[in-house]
């Protein structure tokens, strides 16, 4: 079952919020009119009375909504609007990110959206090639995938043996080394290369122990295609087809953390790293 915090800061928002307005605008005048009319206790003034009865009268819902509506509505504008946290959950951006990176979102790099309706409000700017995104994926919206630009509107992508060409000029790569991947995610066959994408230099691993998958399409206005940079371990555009403009989430940023789970270890070394 998919937990969608979003809506849970919004909805928890705007009903804390409505209690405090509530409370502000009709439930407190009403238990203050009935502490003046009730007699004062001894040894103090009327003020006090009026203070006492009213602290004393005050439902815990109130209580809790005007100790949490602040809190709430706070966390919901940074997560929406400003920068939201993600955690890597597979390894088909490897040697970019690693299974276990927390990486921090930039939410208002390609324009300003509200919550849930994901409708944008203001532009900013749009994907550049190279560029790692996150976005909502077009086959089911409540999961969020994260890959890097390979492709702008109108530009005819060509991924031959393992080559990718961009409108029809070679991506220049390099041999850096076979990849010496921790534990589980290492492999003999997995070499790491260098990438030149028009100036986005970045590493990528191609498996020479399998075949690569070609692909040969032109990117339709409004859509973006990505690919991970495993590129023989991804699900990207090449097996489920563009991302739409509506669907962009954010860029990623760097790193926060990295606590493998299933090693149960931390990283601290990639703490910090910026994401190119």
């Amino acid at each position: 079952m998919h937990f969608d915090l979003e809506t849970a800061l919004v909805i928890g928002s705007a009903l804390t919020g409505a209690i405090w307005l509530l409370d502000i605008l009709w439930l407190r005048p009403h238990r203050q009119a009935t502490a003046e009319t009730a007699p004062a206790p001894s040894g103090g003034g009327a003020a006090v009375a009026t203070e006492s009865a009213n602290r004393a009268g005050e439902p815990w819902y109130v209580e809790y909504s005007r100790s949490f509506f602040p809190v709430l509505l706070v966390v919901l504008i940074l997560r929406a609007f400003v920068a939201e946290p993600f955690r890597i959950p597979s390894g088909s951006m490897m040697p970019t990110l690693l299974v276990g990176d927390f990486i921090l979102v930039n939410k208002f790099a390609y324009g300003v959206r509200l919550p849930i309706t994901h409708t944008k409000i203001l532009e900013t700017s749009e994907p550049k090639r190279g560029d790692v995104i996150v976005f909502r994926w077009p086959r089911d919206p409540s999961l969020d995938y994260i890959k890097r630009v390979i492709g702008l509107p109108g530009d005819r992508i060509r991924y031959v043996d393992k080559k990718l060409y961009v409108n029809g000029k070679l991506i220049e790569t390099s041999l850096i080394s076979q990849y010496k991947g921790r534990g589980r995610y290492a492999h003999p066959y997995e070499f790491e290369y260098q990438e030149d994408l028009n100036g986005v230099k970045h590493s990528i691993l191609l498996n020479n122990g399998r075949r690569g998958h070609d692909y040969i399409n032109v990117v339709p206005e409004g859509h973006y295609f990505v690919m991970g940079d495993n590129r023989d371990n991804s699900n990207d555009s090449r097996f489920w087809g563009f991302v739409p403009e509506e669907n962009l989430v954010g860029r990623a940023m760097f790193i926060w953390m990295n606590w493998d789970f299933s090693e149960g270890s931390i990283d601290f070394s990639r703490i910090g790293t910026p994401i190119h």
